[in-house]
C-alpha cells in the first residue's frame, strides 16, 4: 500500500447537501471510493481539520471548512526516468519533467510525480507546481517557491503572459510538403467521452494555437507549436485537427485499450521552451531544455 507522503485537501460547500456528517459527503464526492475505506481512514487518523484535529465517522458537516485526508493506492509504479532541475532561486524553480511522470499526484500516483521528487530532493515541502502538463508529456514545468508571492506567478499563466514552445511529431503522407508552412487554430474545445478526452465542437472558440513544420522526412514530421490559451489536451487535439495526430497519442484520433506503459514510445510530445517577464525582478527570462524530438 502507497500513502501519499501529503495531504490532499478539499473545503466543504457552503450548501449542504443534504448530509449530517464529514463522512457522508466523501462517500457522496468521491463515488468510487468506498464508504468503508473512508472509516478506516478516519480510525486510522488519516482525516483531519485544517487546525489538525482528527475528523471521524460521526464528525458533522461544516460548511466551507477544510477537509485534509492522505490517499493511498495498492501498488504504485515507480517511474524509471529521472527529471532534471534547471533553474532554482528564491522564487520559482523550473525542471525537466520526463515522460511518464505526473506533475502532481493523482489517480495511482500518490509520490511519485515531480512535485513531491523535487520537494524530497530539494527540501522545499511549500513547492508547487503554477501550471501542469500531461503525465505522458515531457518538458518544463515551473514552480512556485515562495508562497507570499506566488499569487503573481500564478497571475502570469492566468493573464497570457507565458509564451511556450513545444516540439511534436507526426506521421504524414507520402508526396506531402509541409517544410516551413503555419498553421493557426482555433476552435472550441470540450469534454467528450469518455471525460477525460476533449473534442471540437460548434461555439466561439475558446483555444488557439499557432503550429509550423520546421522539418520533415518522407514519412514524419517535426512541428513547432505555440499554444496561445491552455485548454487541456489542447495541442493534442490541434494537431489531429490538421490532420496530423502525434505519435504515440493513446487518446487520439482514437481511444486505444487502457495498457501498461510503454516507455519505448512515448508521446511525441515536449515542452521545450518558456519566455516570460519576471513579475518580482521585472527581467526577461527564457527556460529552454536541452532535450530535442528527433525525427531519426
Amino acid at each position: 500500500m502507497a500513502i501519499s507522503e501529503h495531504p490532499s485537501k478539499l473545503s466543504l460547500p457552503q450548501a449542504n447537501p443534504g448530509v449530517a456528517t464529514v463522512l457522508e459527503y466523501l462517500s457522496i464526492k468521491f463515488p468510487y471510493i468506498d464508504t468503508l475505506v473512508w472509516q478506516q481512514r478516519m480510525a486510522d487518523g488519516k482525516v483531519h481539520w485544517h487546525d489538525g484535529s482528527l475528523i471521524t465517522a460521526q464528525s458533522p458537516f461544516q460548511p466551507q471548512q477544510r477537509v485534509y485526508y492522505y490517499r493511498e493506492v495498492e501498488n504504485e509504479p515507480s517511474i524509471p526516468f529521472k527529471e532534471t532541475i534547471l533553474f532554482q532561486d528564491e522564487h520559482i524553480l523550473v525542471a525537466y519533467k520526463p515522460h511518464f511522470l505526473a506533475v502532481t499526484p493523482g489517480g495511482i500516483y500518490v509520490n511519485e510525480c515531480l512535485q513531491n521528487r523535487l520537494q524530497r530532493r530539494t527540501g522545499i515541502k511549500g513547492l508547487q507546481a503554477l501550471h501542469r502538463l500531461d503525465r505522458v508529456t515531457a518538458g518544463l514545468v515551473m514552480f512556485s517557491v515562495n508562497p507570499n508571492i506566488r499569487h503573481r506567478y500564478h497571475r502570469l499563466f492566468e493573464t497570457r503572459q507565458i509564451h511556450k514552445t513545444y516540439q511534436a511529431i507526426a506521421n504524414i503522407s507520402d508526396g506531402e510538403n509541409l517544410l516551413g508552412q503555419e498553421w493557426v487554430i482555433k476552435n472550441r474545445i470540450v469534454q467528450g467521452e469518455p471525460h477525460f478526452r476533449m473534442r471540437v465542437a460548434e461555439g466561439e472558440a475558446n483555444s488557439h494555437s499557432v503550429i509550423r513544420c520546421v522539418q520533415q522526412t518522407t514519412h514524419k514530421a517535426l512541428f513547432e507549436l505555440n499554444p496561445v490559451t491552455g485548454k487541456t489536451h489542447q495541442l493534442r487535439v490541434h494537431m489531429q485537427a490538421l490532420g496530423w495526430p502525434i505519435l504515440n497519442d493513446k487518446y487520439y484520433p482514437q481511444l486505444q485499450p487502457k495498457s501498461a506503459d510503454n516507455y519505448s514510445a512515448p508521446l511525441q510530445l515536449l515542452a521545450k521552451e518558456l519566455q516570460f517577464i519576471d513579475p518580482v525582478t521585472q527581467q526577461p527570462k527564457c527556460f529552454s531544455c536541452d532535450n530535442n524530438l528527433s525525427l531519426e
